[in-house]
């Protein structure tokens, strides 16, 4: 009985490592990648897309189409 309990233990610790190394790896990884992309987006930055006429459109605030919907709503219960 004590032999077999050593093994699990031993079998449960080699698995944990295994998926401590992986994920270590994994953001490691994660890590360099992100450096490397950074410093990518400063040698090639993206184009701005320019907007024809130069004028810009002012957008509705996300609170009045939620009122607006609301009273929408109410009035269609009534």
């Amino acid at each position: 009985m004590n032999e077999l309990l050593v093994q699990g233990v031993s079998v449960m610790c080699i698995g944990m490592g295994t998926v401590l190394s992986f994920l270590l790896i994994t953001i490691l990884s994660m890590f360099i990648m992100s450096n490397v992309v950074r410093k990518l987006n400063t040698i090639f930055p993206e184009a701005i897309p320019q907007v024809a006429g130069g004028k810009t459109k002012k957008a509705v605030s996300d609170d009045a189409e939620i009122a607006a919907a609301i009273v929408a709503a109410m009035f269609r219960k009534a």
